[in-house]
Parts: structure tokens; C-alpha cells; sequence
């Protein structure tokens, strides 16, 4: 299949995947190699296999969707199973993954492009409404190489009338040179804030582990660079604090979350996975998008 971008039908609104505040509470379960590697932290035997990540993603994906505005699935692993097992709520948007990690260096996902083997009009055909594309951002790697893979990904996926979300995350630069984490969350989004994207998908300053003050004066600044709505992702925060990060992320001018393993992570290797997501995940998910519209209430 081509990358061919052919208007089959209405645009998708950013409406489409939010809560009826306008806010966003996304669940992702698009992790893959990182996946199998806490399955292995969490004492699988290994080597974990590929059905392991798709049960898992599935199982979640029916227990924990009704309480979403969205739902980011991965082609690898879980869009035909869900499709298949017909696992995501009818009030809950479906999101797909549009980008090919390529491993090196040791890490699973070393450099990103944009996955050839997808149709975004025939995601759209099927109900999809937005795809995601994550973008590796480091000071000694070309910006022009990033904006051009952002706005060709924006081009395929307005010519399928789906949402683009684009998800830039900072990494230390390939030379060595020295990094400086909140510079580089802040210059990823003065290069990518104005994109022509549809939405934003942004680390949390400081891993949401500094005083409030602090992390309301960072995300300002952050938003002062999106010329877009954006959410906060929740990698590299810990799940206690991913509700005080939501709520002074929206008041600072965020829209909401996109977030997978500050909802499951815990569950991951449990002896009951399904129980586990009824009792932790649903709760804490549900519990997340309270906060999001209280905070947007009180902006």
C-alpha cells in the first residue's frame, strides 16, 4: 500500500477525539519494543512474545476506552486484533500510529520516519479519525529534515480528512555534546509549534518534579511556542504525579493528555491483568479527565 493522499470523505475535527469540555483524555497503548521490555522488568519470561503485546493491548483497550476521548493503537501489534475483537468503545475515538521506529545504538527506537505501509484513507474508511507521528528531536540533527517529515505527515493526513498529531521528544545529541532537557522541550516546540498540525503531543517540563510554580512558569512558556492545541504525554513522569502534572499543564494552557503508562503501567505482568485494569486503570483514567475539565473550568 501507498501513502496516497486521497480525500475520501469529511474532515475529522479535533471534536472528534475530545471530551464534550473540549478537553482531551487520550489513552495510548501504541508502545511496542518499550512494551516488551516492561513485560520483561516486570518478571515475564522472556523472551516476550508479539501475542503477549497484543493481548495485552486489546484487553486494555476494551476495559479502559469507554472512559477515553481517544485511543492511540499501533499497526504493529494491535490495529487489526482491536478492529477484530471490535475493542474500542463507540464513544471513544480511535487513533492510529503512523510511525516506523527504527532501532540502533542499543535503544529500540533510535530514529523515526513516517510508516509507507499504512493508507491513511483506508484508516479513515474504518473509522480511524487522527494518526500520530512521533518525532525524535536532537540540537545536532537537521531541523529541515523534521519540518519536511512533519509537514509531508500533515499533508497525507489532511488529504485522508484525519487529525495529524505530531508527538516531538527530546533526545540528547548524537555528538555528546551537553544537554540541557527543558531547553531542548522548548526548542522542539518554537521548530515544530507552528507546523500546521492539528495537535501537539508535549513532554511534561521537568517530569512534573518541581515546585508548582515552577512547572506552571515552563508549560506557559511552552504554550507561548504552539501556534496548536497540545496535551501532555506521560512517559518520564511518575503515575502518582501524572494528575498535579495534568492539572498544571491545562491551567497553563494545555488542552489535556495522551497517556499510556501512567493508566497501566502497573498492571503490566499482573496475574490479572483484567481485574487490575477495572480497579487501577479505569479509576485513574477516569479520575484524569476530571481533572482536565476542572482545570479548563477554572482557566
Amino acid at each position: 500500500m501507498t501513502l496516497s493522499p486521497t480525500l475520501t470523505t469529511a474532515a475529522c475535527t479535533l471534536q472528534d477525539i475530545a471530551r464534550p469540555s473540549g478537553g482531551f483524555a487520550m489513552l495510548a497503548v501504541d508502545q511496542r519494543e518499550a512494551l516488551r521490555n516492561m513485560f520483561t522488568a516486570a518478571g515475564a519470561k522472556a523472551p516476550v512474545s508479539d501475542q503477549t503485546l497484543t493481548d495485552f493491548k486489546v484487553l486494555a483497550t476494551q476495559i479502559v476506552s469507554p472512559y477515553a476521548s481517544g485511543v492511540l493503537v499501533d499497526q504493529q501489534f494491535s490495529y487489526d486484533a482491536v478492529l477484530a475483537a471490535n475493542a474500542v468503545d463507540p464513544s471513544c475515538a480511535l487513533i492510529v500510529a503512523a510511525d516506523d521506529f527504527l532501532p540502533g545504538n542499543g535503544i529500540p527506537v533510535d530514529s523515526v520516519q513516517i510508516d509507507r505501509a499504512i493508507d491513511p484513507a483506508a484508516l479513515r474508511a474504518a473509522g480511524v479519525k487522527a494518526l500520530k507521528l512521533l518525532v525524535l528531536w536532537r540540537s545536532d540533527e537537521s531541523a529541515e529534515q523534521r519540518t519536511e517529515m512533519v509537514a509531508e505527515f500533515g499533508a497525507l493526513c489532511r488529504g485522508a480528512g484525519l487529525l495529524s498529531i505530531i508527538e516531538p521528544v527530546v533526545r540528547p545529541p548524537r555528538r555528546g555534546a551537553a544537554f540541557d532537557r527543558e531547553a531542548a522541550i522548548l526548542a522542539a516546540a518554537t521548530e515544530l509549534g507552528n507546523t500546521g498540525a492539528d495537535l501537539y503531543k508535549g513532554e511534561m517540563p521537568y517530569g512534573a518534579q518541581a515546585n508548582d510554580k515552577t512547572l506552571f512558569d515552563a508549560c506557559r512558556r511552552l504554550d507561548g511556542e504552539l501556534n496548536m492545541p497540545w496535551v501532555i504525554l506521560s512517559s518520564g513522569v511518575d503515575a502518582d504525579i501524572f494528575g498535579k502534572a495534568v492539572r498544571i499543564a491545562v491551567s497553563a494552557g494545555a488542552s489535556g493528555f495522551l497517556s499510556g503508562r501512567a493508566v497501566w503501567a502497573s498492571v503490566v505482568g499482573a496475574a490479572d491483568p483484567a481485574t487490575m485494569l477495572r480497579d487501577v486503570s479505569v479509576p485513574r483514567l477516569k479520575r484524569l479527565g476530571e481533572v482536565v475539565d476542572e482545570a479548563l473550568a477554572a482557566r
